[in-house]
């Protein structure tokens, strides 16, 4: 009899709610502060940039959150999606260790960030918004947007972090085929674009800029609201789609993770397959459930951040939020995993980590891919350079295992592929990749700039 290589679901077997780690929260979250006053905001305070309906998600407290029908009803274009046994990983590195992952290149946009940008382009619909801002690294999220915002009728404006513009320009167009506005950041689009050109005339960009970027621009018109592709609670929620299936998906394979890896940047893929087993560590019925965060070492939020109140953008736009930050102001090394160039990481994943129930490894460029090719080897997908971060996590995990024998079960969210990033993996194939050091003097920099709270 043939072992199974490939777990699948039906589309009925699309989970019909969202799970909402909140509800199970040991205490509850540190509320968004106002930067001015420094007490909890409220939901007004929101309600320029953000639709109702996501802002009381953000707030929520409620286990389960039901999936509209027509937000279901996209989903169905490629989700279920296919949870995979590794076993020529398994064989190629000589490991007792069961290596299984959840592979989300299968969407149209090619990664897990459509979960959350349908979901958001549905209710900004339902509440008759015209036009979306967000921004974008690698990418990844602001082709998942574009993708949203066509099928419910928006038009979209994605501000796209140069160094990124720059090295992967077929996302550009992605976006583009698909009716949004792609905009190099940072921009003289907009006024704090410009502040920072005066500045610095070759500023390569970074998340934290592109997000300041599309606040703003959302805030000066009519009728436009802004997205976030990851962060914050609302996004986490809708990406838990993922953690739901799997979790459906181990069981048919008669597994259950000892350990679960992923890549982080802001947090939403990793959140999204992780948080509906962390549940289980809540409760008590998984107490050595190990949860890993995989970062890259010249922008070590987790690793290397401190965990305290910060804006979640270069401008200080935003409310202070409650996470692990190298400080707003930084601007990480033009490293090839744009999606995870961000000074901070989701308050609920900065939380669980802080607590011990979660836990986080960085490294370097090179280390990645190596990784990654070994994995291309094996398995024959090529994965983005960020998703990479998350396979050399769990190639490691494995070739421990290899050294003391466990059969421990590895499950990674393998959260898109590469097939975009040619460019960078060329780099990589031909010696050109840099491994930047941790910038240790301009961190320590930024961190001064953080407010006191």
């Amino acid at each position: 009899m043939v072992e199974k290589t490939k777990f699948l679901l039906d589309e009925n077997e699309i989970p019909k709610a969202w799970y909402n780690v909140q509800a199970d929260l040991p205490t509850p979250l540190d509320p968004p502060l106002n930067p001015s006053t420094k007490e909890p905001i409220g939901p007004d305070a929101l309600a320029r940039i953000f639709p109702m309906e996501l802002i009381k998600q953000e707030v929520s407290r409620e286990r389960w959150i039901k999936i509209p029908e027509e937000v279901r009803e996209v989903y169905r274009l490629w989700r279920p999606t296919p949870l995979y046994r590794a076993r020529r990983l398994e064989k190629l590195l000589k490991t007792p260790a069961k290596i299984y992952y959840k592979w989300e290149g299968v969407s149209p946009p090619g990664s897990h960030k459509p979960n959350t940008a349908v979901a958001q382009a549905y209710y900004n619909m339902k509440e008759g918004v015209e036009r979306l801002t967000t921004e974008t690294g690698a990418g990844q999220w602001g082709s998942a947007l574009a993708f949203g915002t066509m099928l419910f009728g928006l038009k979209c404006t994605v501000y796209m972090v140069k160094v990124s513009y720059e090295q992967k320009p077929y996302r550009r167009v992605l976006m583009e085929t698909w009716g949004a506005e792609c905009v190099p950041s940072p921009s003289t689009r907009t006024e704090y674009g410009k502040s920072v050109l005066k500045e610095d005339p070759k500023c390569p960009g970074s998340l934290g800029i592109a997000i300041s970027e599309a606040i703003e621009d959302a805030a000066s018109h009519e009728n436009t609201k802004y997205s976030l592709g990851s962060v914050l609670n609302h996004v986490l929620l809708h990406q838990t789609v993922v953690g739901l299936e799997a979790k459906q998906q181990m069981e048919i394979a008669g597994e259950y993770p000892d350990v679960v890896f992923g890549c982080v940047g802001g947090g939403s893929n990793f959140s999204g397959l992780a948080f509906p087993f962390i549940a289980d560590k809540l409760s008590g019925k998984k107490p050595e459930l190990r949860a890993v965060s995989c970062e890259p070492r010249a922008c070590p939020t987790l690793t290397k951040g401190i965990y305290t109140y910060d804006f979640g953008d270069t401008a200080a736009m935003t409310p202070l939020l409650k996470m692990h930050t190298l400080g707003h102001t930084f601007v990480p090394p033009p490293i090839h995993s744009g999606g995870l160039r961000y000074h901070g990481d989701a308050p609920l994943l900065c939380k669980l980590t802080k607590e011990g129930y979660m836990e986080a490894a960085a490294y370097h460029q090179n280390e990645v891919f190596e990784a990654a090719k070994l994995f291309a080897k094996a398995e024959g997908f090529v994965v983005a350079p960020e998703t990479a971060h998350a396979v050399k996590g769990v190639v490691d995990e494995a070739l421990r295992c290899k050294e003391t024998g466990e059969e421990k079960a590895i499950l990674f969210n393998n959260s898109g592929h590469g097939h975009f990033d040619l460019a960078a993996w060329d780099a990589f194939l031909h010696g050109k990749l840099v491994d930047y050091e941790y910038p240790k003097e301009l961190v320590e920099e930024a961190i001064a700039k953080i407010p006191k709270v």
